[in-house]
């Protein structure tokens, strides 16, 4: 190469870099999209259209909820991973069944490369509810039924190998019975399935919350460490005997490859957003409890869970061949 050529490009590089670093500064410059990836509605569309709101008041741009739902929550973040550019203005909430998918089936997106880790915001209650018009009063009685009439206690979840699922699963395992889960998209589908008792059951997160509030659906159990403050009557899975507690934290991730620089002021925002007492009310109306663990911290918990997430899929036999 000449030395004119080699001037050329190292001009352009240079050009290029401080293309980079503008854009960086100069970031957001327009909406952001924040995939959501449950259908709209339920829990977590909720909760993260309260944080999106807040943090776009940090940001000085909009965020906006695209609804990207199915696959137990993984459509939306593998979608982004696949084909979004790394710019900061496509980013997704990540569920643990990103990070667990991968163990029990081949999928296209690899969760140790594919995602650039932002912020680690919050968890869920989740809970066991079935018809208030249901034979079931207890768990207990789920058992007893269970035993009797093995296979037919049907459970809507939303999703296969989603964190309900599992639970489920494990719960069934250690009870001695056989269960049978229908997956769904999201807690809408789940709430119709139980409560015109398609289903015998529903596991899923508290967008069950106004039913039950309402006599409409019956609270079994909850899968928090202590009571929920809104249902100090109904017990905890350890309380019942299965050593577990089940919140299937969550964060926000984009695709790989994201300056450094844009991650901190998503970052940055997100955090503030999490701070802000709107957000706490909306995520307290839910039973969610803000869970904050920056961008390194978050890295560090993903190789965590998925350590965590491969031992229980191994022992219950759903690891992929």
């Amino acid at each position: 190469m000449s030395q004119r050529n080699r001037l050329m490009v190292l001009l352009a590089a240079a050009g290029m870099l401080v293309s980079a670093v503008a854009h960086a500064q100069d970031y957001p410059t327009k909406p952001i999209t924040l995939i959501v990836p449950w259908p709209a509605g339920g829990s977590t569309d909720i909760s993260m259209r309260a944080i999106a709101d807040s943090a776009s008041k940090v940001l000085g741009q909009p965020v906006t909820i695209d609804n990207k739902a199915g696959g137990g929550g993984t459509v939306g973040p593998a979608t982004m991973a696949a084909t979004a550019k790394p710019d900061g203005y496509t980013i997704a909430q990540l569920p643990i069944t990103v990070f667990r998918l991968p163990l029990m089936q081949e999928v296209s997106w690899d969760p140790a490369k594919d995602f650039s880790y932002i912020i680690h915001l919050t968890g869920y209650t989740f809970g066991v509810t079935t018809s208030a018009e249901s034979q079931f009063k207890t768990w207990q009685d789920v058992i007893d039924f269970a035993k009797k009439n093995p296979g037919k206690v049907t459970y809507a979840t939303p999703g296969t190998g989603t964190s309900l699922h599992i639970g489920m699963e494990q719960i069934a395992a250690m009870a001695g019975i056989k269960l049978t889960q229908v997956p769904f998209k999201g807690g809408a589908e789940t709430n119709a399935a139980v409560l015109g008792q398609h289903t015998m059951l529903q596991a899923d997160s508290t967008g069950w919350r106004p039913l039950v509030d309402a006599g409409k659906l019956k609270l079994l159990m909850v899968w928090t460490g202590a009571r929920s403050p809104n249902y100090p009557d109904v017990p905890t899975l350890k309380e019942l005997g299965y050593p577990m507690v089940y919140d299937s934290p969550f964060g926000i991730a984009g695709p790989k490859g994201m300056d450094p620089k844009i991650v901190a002021k998503l970052h940055d925002a997100f955090k503030k957003a999490l701070e802000d007492p709107a957000v706490i009310a909306t995520l307290a109306k839910y039973d969610m409890v803000p869970n904050y663990k920056n961008t390194e911290d978050y890295k560090k918990f993903v190789v965590e869970v998925t350590e965590s997430e491969r031992k229980v899929i191994d022992t219950l036999g759903l690891a992929k061949k």
